[in-house]
This record gives structure tokens, C-alpha cells and sequence, in this order.
């Protein structure tokens, strides 16, 4: 993936940007706070719990989780896996924006800056599969427009801390060293795909290419991110703002994609029953928020399904898992450390 942004940004001529360069920094100073950051995320609640606020009991209890839980292995993991999924994930939002200058409409008059878009083909699409009406008008008509949209509003923009919580979570506490390789690797995998997917079939997505569908929607977050983006999208195909970023690229919805991936990883490598059903449940809303808000089509949600679970299963068998006939998985005996969180990753 990084070896793709480079390769498009010098035939592009256009510069690399760290999309989230105004937070904590360049890379080479925010790298190395990510990586303390997850070190000290573990330390920092389990002393104090462990301490019970005592601070003669601090260093020793730092030493011992140390020195069990922060082996070789898995300070290898951590370095490699948030640098693994940091690097793809930058050198993703930089191929997305380089999208609409890598795939221009060649309908487009000399000169002229327009991308080249199958909203019209996918519209189509969603109208045969919905028997001639919009499935924005269904969802609008049976959820309504206001209180629906509230509450559907911050599941989908709880999208945008999951992501980096997750990898985080996966890598510091999994108590089986494969599981947080197989997590971060079909994290990486999906968004590689992601990229791929908006190269092959380009779109706008519904609520930008026919927004008088999503005009009655009550005003939320979401409203603002949708405004933001399609602003950014501006700046960047005419030169206001070289330092902006184009986040508008379509074909697969990778936010059904990434939660999809979630309940996937949490279905086989935790035990607790709540933490899947809220997983699952959080999938399922996101599929619809996708829609209702006019982010995808529906052939783009099967993408971004497809996606998760290509991803999953090729993560799984490349950090050592091993799927029978009912789908179920064994993590390579090698890879198994002592219990340290009790109830928690399997």
C-alpha cells in the first residue's frame, strides 16, 4: 500500500499527506507516541487498580507486568502491528484522494476537472433490488427522519475512534500472541481491498449524487461529516487547499466492512456473549446507517461484506489458524501465553 501511494504521488505529482498531520504531530514524533501510548494504556489502569491507589505498590507491580505480559513477542507484536496498520491506513486516505485524478471521466472537455463515477449504474441497481423506489424512501418512511437519525448518527460515527481502539486492543491484550496478528492483519487486508474496490467501480454514494433524497433528515453528526468531506472534495480537485484530503471515493462500504470484521474477530476469539451480541448489533445498525444516511448503496454494503470476510479468513490462515469444516478455529499451540486477563481474549 505505501509502495502504491508513492508510486501515485510521483506520477501525480502531487505531495503525501498525513491525513491526520494536525493531531499530535508529524509521523516520526506521533509513531513513537502511539506505540508509549499502548504501553502505557495497559500499565497505567492495572497499577492503579491493582494498587489500590497505593503508591509503594506501583514499581513492583510495573516490573511483574512487564516483565509476564510485555515479553519479546509481544512488544514485537505491537511495534509491528501499529506500524503495519498506521502505514496502510495513511497511504489508504492518500489513494483515495488521489482517486479522482487516477480515474477522470473521459467524457470530461479539455481542461476540465471531472471524475469519472457509476452512481448512476448502482442507483439503477438499488431501484430494481427495492421494486422501483429508493431504499433511502423506504428506510425514511418506516424509521422516520428525525429520531431515527439521532440515534443512528453516533453508531456511525462511533465508526472513526473504533478503528485505532480496536487494533490497540487486539495487539496489547490479546492473551494468545495469533489473535492480535490475525487481527491486524485482516485489518490491513480490508483496507487494502477497500482501496482496490474504489479504483475498480468510483462513486459519489447516494447522499451526494441525488442528496434531495436525504434533505428531510434531522440535522446530526452525521449531516456535518457528509458536508465536510464533500467540502474537502472541492478544495482538492481545484486547488484551494493542497493540503486537504479527498474522502469521497465509493464503490465498498468499508465501515460494513471494518464492523463486519469486529463481530467476526470477536465471535471466535472472545468468550464473553454480551461483548458479541453488542458487536453484532453494532454491525447491523451500521448497514443500515449506511443506507438510511445515503453514505453507500446496497451493492456497496455486499461489497464491504465480502470484503470482511475474505479478510477475516485469510488473515486468520496466515497467522497460524487453522479453520475445520464447521469454521471453527485453532490457533497454533505456539502462539498461546499465559492467561493475565481473566474472562477476557481466549
Amino acid at each position: 500500500m505505501l509502495g502504491l501511494a508513492v508510486l501515485a504521488a510521483v506520477k501525480l505529482d502531487r505531495r503525501l499527506l498525513d491525513p491526520e498531520g494536525s493531531f499530535l504531530g508529524p509521523s516520526y514524533i506521533r509513531l513513537p507516541l502511539l506505540l508509549l501510548g499502548a504501553l502505557l494504556l495497559d500499565l497505567l489502569p492495572m497499577t492503579l487498580w491493582d494498587s489500590g491507589g497505593r503508591p509503594a505498590r506501583f514499581v513492583p507491580l510495573v516490573r511483574h507486568r512487564l516483565r509476564t505480559h510485555w515479553t519479546r513477542e509481544r512488544t514485537t507484536l505491537v511495534a509491528v502491528g501499529v506500524i503495519s496498520f498506521y502505514l496502510t491506513y495513511v497511504s489508504y486516505r492518500n489513494l483515495k484522494s488521489f482517486l479522482p485524478f487516477v480515474r477522470s471521466d473521459p467524457s470530461a472537455a479539455p481542461g476540465e476537472v471531472k471524475a469519472l463515477s457509476y452512481d448512476r449504474e448502482l442507483h439503477i441497481v438499488d431501484r430494481v433490488l427495492f421494486f422501483g423506489a429508493d431504499p433511502s424512501d423506504v428506510l425514511h418512511t418506516v424509521l422516520g427522519t428525525s429520531l431515527t437519525a439521532h440515534v443512528l448518527s453516533p453508531i456511525y460515527l462511533a465508526f472513526l475512534p473504533l478503528v485505532p481502539l480496536g487494533v490497540t486492543a487486539w495487539l496489547v491484550w490479546s492473551r494468545n500472541i495469533s489473535y492480535g496478528y490475525w487481527f491486524v492483519t485482516s485489518q490491513c487486508l480490508a483496507w487494502s481491498l477497500g482501496t482496490l474496490s474504489y479504483y475498480l467501480l468510483p462513486t459519489l454514494g447516494p447522499g451526494i449524487a441525488y442528496w434531495p433524497e436525504y434533505t428531510a433528515l434531522a440535522h446530526t453528526g452525521t449531516t456535518d461529516l457528509m458536508n465536510s468531506i464533500v467540502n474537502a472534495r472541492g478544495k482538492v480537485l481545484y486547488g484551494d487547499a493542497p493540503g486537504s484530503v479527498n474522502s469521497i471515493a465509493g464503490f465498498a462500504s468499508l465501515h460494513c466492512a471494518i464492523t463486519l470484521l469486529f463481530a467476526l474477530i470477536v465471535q471466535y476469539t472472545l468468550r464473553s456473549r454480551v461483548v458479541k451480541w453488542v458487536f453484532w448489533v453494532n454491525f447491523g445498525l451500521t448497514v443500515i446507517a449506511t443506507l438510511y444516511f445515503g453514505w453507500h448503496y446496497v451493492a456497496d454494503d455486499i461489497a464491504g461484506v465480502a470484503i470482511a470476510v475474505v479478510s477475516f479468513y485469510i488473515g486468520g490462515l496466515v497467522s497460524g489458524q487453522r479453520f475445520d469444516h464447521g469454521l471453527h478455529a485453532r490457533p497454533p499451540e505456539a502462539a498461546k501465553v499465559p492467561a493475565d486477563l481473566p474472562g477476557q481474549h481466549g
